[in-house]
């Protein structure tokens, strides 16, 4: 009987024991937890980049959870506003264009000031980058577009965000930042895997980037890790290493290009009261200035040259005649490299597949080939359009919201796309397919402004707020309870061996 309550003892106190020891390390467990389980809370971060391009202005505001992947933001469009009135490099020329400018400005900045919180007000970065046409302008007059940034980024300095400079791209930083924004849109950079977490894609190929702009273009590609020289640049993005050959054509814009024909068609007219034009289509007539071709750096001056000069130009509609015209332009012979585009610039082979987008997308819709197509339907569509007359082209019903002034254009410019990527960057009957002739990706315009922002945000610093697994009523709560259950544990303790005892 005895043996038999002092085994009753025993069992006691290691029940309490035990209990003792699960409470110990229950409020130990719960104190090292609520301190090392902590997660972070990234607030939203917001930046603006003005893209001032050759004949127009646009603002995009761009977002992104301040936890970065792999050293770069996410980001995300959430508005594009197209500021009204001409380019930045038109200004300081004429008061009242430049006061619809600002108007412009003014009205862009008031849409994206109300889009952000005002506590982000002071932490949104604001970037202006102009691209060809002040690259232009700099390079015919550095005091005038040096007098213009001055101009914006006095009014920029005066908006509630964090100003950063306003400054003249070169045209390999934007071809470059072109190749990010398509590979960030593709999903080729990052994308969500089953966890819904952001991963780098294993093995993902990125994808070549073709933009035309008003006054010049740029393709940029991955290439192989070995290749170097003044084209190729090397870029870290969320952690991976890339070799990127990007080059810009100055002047190979699609405006620019557009008033070197007109000065070739000019020059070989010898009455400017009726110059037969070849890449206009037949039933457009048009009147134009002598300043409208003259007035750029990409044309030489006749020596009689007087920008007031009439000249009047008749649509003839004769697209073998428009395509020589526009081959002329080009230099596809000069060549110190394995391998040249044209103007004697050194590239690699094309490899993979590229977006073409900006004023190759216009180009390609205008002719019915926008997306994917091949070179000889490409080339037809081409010959099509040019040989149309212009009632036709102007009654057809998937060109009726584009406007005369385009429309007129789109026989040399589909002539000047495909001399430029057959004969320029060397895409045979294979390799056009590659070929996807986009405006955006998943509702996201594809500009050289979201690269840069991409790049931005690996400097831009997060505010960042630390929340504890519990909150502090249960963590107080758990605490004074495996507390208790230690205080009241111990003293069944103490009771148990002093019974045992005595």
């Amino acid at each position: 009987m005895a043996s038999k309550r002092q085994m009753g003892y025993k069992c006691r106190i290691a029940g309490v024991l035990l209990l003792l020891l699960a409470s110990i390390a229950a409020l130990v467990a719960v104190a090292v937890i609520q301190d090392t389980w902590k997660f972070k809370e990234y607030s939203l971060e917001y930046g603006i980049v003005i893209d001032s391009g050759s004949s127009r202005s646009n603002v995009y505001l761009y977002e992104w959870p301040g936890e970065k992947q792999n050293e770069t933001g996410v980001v995300t469009e959430i508005m594009n506003c197209r500021v009204s009135g001409a380019g930045i490099s038109e200004m300081k020329v004429d008061p009242q264009k430049d006061e619809a400018s600002w108007n412009g400005f003014r009205e862009c900045m008031r849409n994206v000031t109300k889009a952000i919180p005002v506590e982000k007000h002071k932490t949104t970065i604001l970037f202006l980058g102009a691209t060809a046409g002040m690259r232009l302008l700099h390079e015919k007059d550095e005091e005038k577009s040096d007098e213009i940034l001055g101009s914006l980024r006095e009014y920029l300095k005066t908006l509630p965000f964090n100003f950063q400079n306003a400054s003249i791209l070169s045209g390999q930083e934007e071809g470059l930042y072109g190749w990010v924004t398509v590979n960030y849109l593709m999903g080729n950079l990052l994308t969500k895997n089953l966890w819904n977490l952001y991963a780098n894609p294993e093995g993902e190929k990125t994808i070549g980037s073709m933009d035309l702009g008003g006054a010049s273009t740029q393709i940029a590609f991955a290439v192989q890790e070995d290749l170097r020289g003044p084209d190729y640049l090397h870029v870290k993005l969320y952690g991976y290493p890339y070799n990127v050959y990007t080059h810009s054509f100055l002047c190979y814009g699609k405006n620019e290009a557009g008033k070197r024909i007109l000065d070739k068609i000019v020059k070989e007219s010898s009455d400017p009261s009726y110059i037969i034009n070849p890449c206009y289509p037949e039933g457009y007539n048009v009147t134009m200035m002598a300043s409208e071709i003259y007035d750029t750096e990409c044309t030489k001056k006749p020596k009689d040259y007087n920008p007031d000069r009439e000249l009047f130009m008749v649509g003839t509609s004769n697209s073998d005649k428009c395509g020589s015209l526009v081959k002329s332009i080009f230099d596809f012979k000069t060549c110190s490299s394995p391998q040249c585009s044209f103007d004697g610039v050194e590239q690699p082979p094309v490899v993979g597949e590229f977006m073409a987008y900006a004023g190759f997308f216009y180009t390609a819709r205008a002719l019915g080939n926008e997306g994917a197509t091949d070179l000889i339907t490409f080339n037809n569509s081409v010959r099509k359009f040019c040989q149309s007359h212009w009632t036709v082209l102007r009654a057809s019903e998937e060109r009726k919201m584009i406007s005369d002034h385009y429309l007129k254009t789109y026989c040399y410019s589909g002539h000047y796309v495909f001399a430029m990527l057959a004969d320029g960057y060397k895409f045979d009957k294979e390799t056009w397919k590659n070929i996807n002739f986009q405006r955006e990706v998943k509702k996201t315009s594809i500009v050289w402004s979201l690269g840069y922002m991409l790049s931005m945000s690996n400097m831009i610093p997060s505010e960042v707020k630390e929340i504890p697994p519990l909150t502090n009523p249960v963590f107080v709560g758990l605490i004074f309870l495996f507390s208790a259950l230690i205080i009241i544990t111990v003293v069944f303790v103490f009771v148990f061996l002093i019974r045992a005892c005595y």
